[in-house]
């Protein structure tokens, strides 16, 4: 009986040293489930979440991508637990990760489950919008609800892998046409106080 008992125990230690020793790549796929949320709010989380060429990952909500990249799964669940709290968004989020190879297949003008832009800022529905293939900067401000009576369209930001760059789209109909890609988050900022 003694014998199965550390027998168990040698297992137990070996699968969570091989779970520990999993570490997240570029371009793979992952499972990432939450608690300690509101369960109308879990769903709008949980899923599958493909890391970014860059190895940033994109999460509902956050504005930025958090590395994940050459990081144990443990590591970047607990940098997602503590981005939600630092947003505010979450006072105690509990994350877990699957990781799996991704199996990224070029399908154009298929609609894509689990990848997404995210918008944020003077929109009606603030957060993530499903991504397609040739998606544009301002289809994705219009799925958001489009902007409300306070945003400014002449000064749209559209950050990509840590680079920001500004848009008008109010005037600019070229503007309008950029495609966005997987990850990007837009903002349409505040009018100032001349309305711009």
């Amino acid at each position: 009986m003694k014998k199965v008992f550390y027998l168990l125990i040698s297992l137990m230690t070996l699968s969570l040293t091989v779970a520990q020793a999993s570490y997240v790549k570029t371009g793979e796929k992952i499972t990432i489930t939450i608690k300690g949320v509101p369960a109308s709010e879990q769903s709008s989380i949980n899923g599958e979440y493909i890391v970014s060429d860059s190895g940033l990952l994109y999460m509902p909500m956050l504005k930025r991508g958090l590395k994940a990249s050459g990081t144990s799964s443990s590591t970047v669940a607990r940098r997602i637990e503590a981005a939600y709290r630092e947003a505010k968004i979450y006072s105690n989020p509990r994350i877990t990760i699957l990781t799996a190879q991704a199996d990224i297949e070029i399908d154009r003008g298929r609609k894509r489950e689990n990848e997404f832009v995210t918008v944020s800022g003077e929109v009606k529905r603030d957060g993530p919008v499903q991504y397609r293939t040739g998606l544009t900067i301002y289809e994705a401000i219009a799925t958001a609800g489009g902007v409300d009576t306070f945003g400014a369209m002449n000064r749209v930001k559209l950050e990509r892998n840590g680079r920001e760059t500004i848009y008008d789209l109010k005037k600019n109909a070229i503007s309008r046409t950029i495609k966005v890609r997987v990850g990007d988050v837009i903002t349409v900022p505040q009018k100032n106080a001349l309305g711009r």
